[in-house]
């Protein structure tokens, strides 16, 4: 387990947290007496919302930690590019945060840099000790991570890696490892599987985000060293459907013969898929996704889709709560793994999640684990699918 790096880290902001403390009672943030009362505010771009936890004289059972009252702030990035950040990993968070008696103001940026670096101002006057972030672009999270720092506040690396942004550590699923799991999936669509040459095509998240960059690494490396696959085309569909829909026309129209598309993500894979029903092509060509979303279990259920990627955001989640209460306490979190910021060049402290290929076979697990709502999948003519594959 490693522990020195991160508490390099927790010494020095523990010491600026305690000098901030003598200065100011504005950012006074020791605990409420007793540290009895847990509460979560969750906020996304429409009006935000509070809601508080049920009162606990003692820690939390289950061996989670106690993180006496700190205040800990959140911020997703948007809610388009997937679901998660709109309910899975909210709601998560929000739970884990009243089971480790933390003070957890989760808010979402709607897609605004900007609107991020306000937020994150306003919770680093607010008095948070540990600001847990998932960036919009590097550049723009990185400026947020090193002004908390100087304000005193730890910071965590939420899902994506924020180069140059020195956060004390990063919590994710292992990514390279996602896109490995992708490329795999994908030659053994039944589309494709024992064919002996097979035209593919790219379509990449968006460039800005650490994550897609390590995604690509993983399917590419994958992918180009299956007999028979040629790539012939890979363009950044920059996680918005439009994106994603003119890449592919592009791609279709010079290669009427693609036989699979890497696609990074259900939002995008949804957008190939109706250019693809436009064509009588859809179910005839093998296409990939990720996130475990609605539309994309419900183009699994159809035969459209391969296969997406599922991250229970409850494998995030946890730890980085966990973590989060730690270091606002002083404590040091282990870790088993080092990612390297590709700025800095820094060892970041790392623990890192694995991700589940979710195909036909077994579409029913994000449903039944209650990651995507069976309200929005099983519905209409997807009714009788569902029950077919064993949603409950």
């Amino acid at each position: 387990m490693r522990k020195s790096a991160i508490g390099l880290i927790v010494v020095g902001a523990a010491a600026s947290l305690a000098l901030g403390g003598c200065s100011s009672d504005k950012n006074d943030n020791s605990a409420p007496a007793g540290g009895t009362t847990s509460s979560v505010s969750t906020s996304n771009p429409s009006p935000s919302t509070t809601t508080s936890g049920s009162s606990s004289s003692s820690a939390p059972a289950g061996g989670t930690v106690d993180g006496k009252g700190a205040k800990v702030g959140i911020i997703l990035p948007d809610t388009q590019s997937s679901n998660r950040w709109v309910s899975a990993d909210p709601d998560a968070l929000k739970a884990d945060c009243a089971k480790a008696n933390l003070q957890c103001d989760i808010q979402n940026a709607g897609g605004s840099a900007a609107k991020q670096k306000t937020i994150a101002s306003q919770m680093a006057s607010s008095g948070i000790k540990v600001l847990m972030l998932v960036n919009l672009d590097a550049a723009s999270g990185a400026t947020i991570e090193q002004e908390a720092t100087k304000n005193g506040v730890i910071t965590i690396d939420y899902d994506r890696l924020t180069p140059g942004g020195g956060a004390a550590l990063y919590v994710s699923f292992d990514n390279v490892k996602v896109g490995e799991v992708q490329g795999k999936a994908l030659t053994e669509c039944p589309q494709v599987k024992g064919k002996s040459a097979v035209k593919y095509v790219d379509i990449d998240g968006a460039p800005t985000d650490n994550n897609a960059i390590l995604f690509a690494q993983g399917y590419d490396s994958v992918l180009s060293k299956t007999p028979g696959w040629t790539r012939v085309g890979k363009q950044t569909g920059n996680w918005d459907a439009p994106t994603a829909s003119r890449v592919f026309n592009s791609f279709i129209q010079k290669n009427p013969d693609i036989g699979a598309v890497m696609v990074a993500n259900d939002t995008m894979a949804g957008a190939v898929i109706t250019n693809l029903t436009n064509l009588h092509l859809n179910g005839k060509v093998a296409v990939s996704g990720q996130d475990a979303s609605p539309s994309g279990l419900q183009q699994i259920l159809a035969g459209n889709q391969c296969f997406t990627i599922y991250k229970p955001s409850s494998e995030e989640a946890g730890p980085a709560v966990k973590a989060a209460a730690q270091l606002a306490n002083g404590q040091i979190p282990e870790t088993t793994q080092q990612i390297k910021d590709p700025k800095t060049g820094k060892m970041v402290p790392a623990i890192l999640a694995t991700p589940v290929a979710i195909t036909k076979e077994n579409v029913a697990i994000p449903i039944n684990d209650g990651y995507t709502a069976k309200s929005q999948v099983c519905t209409g003519s997807y009714a009788a699918l569902c029950t077919a594959a064993g949603v409950k």
